[in-house]
């Protein structure tokens, strides 16, 4: 019932998830990231057990893959699970359970992983990455992130409709003293969710830049 993407960014050193979902406050449960660690979504019968399972293996030293193969291996409902990580490095891993939510899949390249379920097709995914391959490397990793959701959320995104989104990104540039977290904003119930986020994100950045 959601649609996200995981990535980093080597430029930045940054890693970020941004994830839209026909369900109440989806940043609240799908999102996780940590600075020179990685990033993963967890999502459909979600279970947030994963977020900081993960991330404990990540930093443990544990490659994507080997994340996702930990967290599914453990759990007698993976095949109602979605997940999808991103590792210090890069490299990107997902998993998409038998039982998910037609249309359900994932898409990964070098430093993104792509992933939905309950979407109005294939279509989503595809405008997803398309979106994220064509975008420029200078451009801040929360607005890639970003972009990439709007792409799918145009696509078709969740069929069932809108009501939130979230981006979260962490990275050398924090916003506040002691913390790593660049970029954390949510909107929990509204009907367009993604043009919301978007215009809070275009707030923080010139909140930001003034600071």
């Amino acid at each position: 019932m959601t649609l996200s993407i995981v990535a980093h960014s080597r430029a930045e050193k940054s890693w970020g998830v941004a994830v839209a979902s026909r369900y109440l406050a989806v940043g609240a449960m799908v999102p996780a990231a940590e600075f020179g660690v990685g990033a993963l979504a967890t999502q459909a019968r979600t279970n947030m057990a994963y977020r900081e399972d993960g991330l404990s293996l990540l930093r443990a030293g544990l490659g994507a893959t080997e994340v996702v193969e930990a967290l599914v291996g453990d759990d007698d409902r993976s095949g109602e699970r979605q997940v999808g990580v991103v590792d210090r490095d890069g490299m990107a891993a997902a998993w998409t359970g038998a039982q998910c939510g037609a249309f359900a899949g994932a898409r990964l390249g070098e430093g993104y992983a792509v992933l939905g379920n309950l979407l109005a097709g294939e279509e989503v995914l595809e405008a997803m990455e398309s979106a994220w391959l064509s975008a420029d490397s200078a451009t801040p990793l929360a607005d890639q992130l970003l972009a990439a959701l709007a792409a799918g959320d145009e696509a078709g995104g969740d069929r069932r409709g809108r009501q939130s989104a979230a981006v979260f990104v962490v990275g050398l540039n924090g916003i506040g003293h002691g913390t790593h977290v660049e970029v954390d904003l949510r909107v929990d119930d509204a009907p367009a969710p993604i043009s919301e986020l978007i215009r809070l994100r275009q707030l923080h950045r010139q909140l930001h830049d003034m600071s």
